[in-house]
């Protein structure tokens, strides 16, 4: 068993699937929006916009029988029971998770494109080109309105001015537990985007892989 392994989960990890295969290579797209602005008597200007979200593109297959020199593990899915549990994931609308161990891929997606096929040289498996696309949880912020003596409205934040004396120091790992949503927590730093600031904390306790951390390890958090 190679220490690179593709996993995907679903419904925060209740149910799992690693791939019995692991693919030749996964290719990575990352970009950022670019607007082209014609501006008279200035000519062309670029317009840098956000970062789009990335898409992770792979080719494998899943076998019928079980062969040492490739199988990352047994017993495996029948290779249409595999196929079945991808679509069925699919189609419920929510996403999934994709973790590739040893790197930093451990993020959420959305299933993209997901084409299967028998070949005649291996009967009974099933060969897949599958692509995914990162996905970005949004959390509305709920205001509400104050009205004055003199009648005007004014709309304030709830969440405009955190309260940091209910901020934890230290986070005991739970199973199913990453760096992503323990930073994500409201009690930890309401922000998932700063787990590496965690990381980097924890750094000598969780090793060089930031995506193995254990349930029972001690995460110290730091303040500013």
């Amino acid at each position: 068993m190679s220490t690179l392994q593709f996993h995907l989960s679903f419904n925060n990890g209740a149910e799992r699937l690693q791939l019995p295969v692991n693919p030749e290579s996964i290719r990575i797209s990352s970009s950022r929006g670019f607007e082209d602005v014609e501006v008279t008597q200035l000519g062309e200007y670029t317009v840098i916009g956000n970062e789009k979200l990335r898409e992770f593109s792979f080719s494998s297959f899943f076998p019928r029988d079980y062969n040492p020199s490739y199988c990352e593990y047994e017993p495996f899915p029948n290779p249409w029971e595999a196929v079945a549990l991808l679509e069925k994931w699919r189609d419920t609308a929510r996403p999934m998770r994709l973790t590739i161990t040893g790197t930093p891929i451990n993020v959420p997606v959305t299933l993209r494109l997901f084409e299967y096929r028998e070949e005649g040289g291996a009967v009974g498996d099933i060969a897949f080109d599958i692509t995914f696309k990162e996905y970005r949880f949004i959390e509305f912020q709920r205001v509400k309105t104050q009205t004055t003596a003199v009648d005007s409205v004014e709309v304030t934040a709830e969440t405009a001015r955190p309260d940091s004396s209910n901020k934890r120091t230290e986070y005991v790992v739970v199973s199913r537990d990453s760096l992503w949503k323990i930073s994500a927590r409201a009690d930890v730093y309401g922000d998932a985007d700063k787990w590496r600031k965690l990381y980097n904390a924890n750094k000598k306790l969780i090793g060089a892989n930031p995506n193995l951390i254990f349930p029972g390890q001690k995460l110290v958090i730091p303040r500013d």
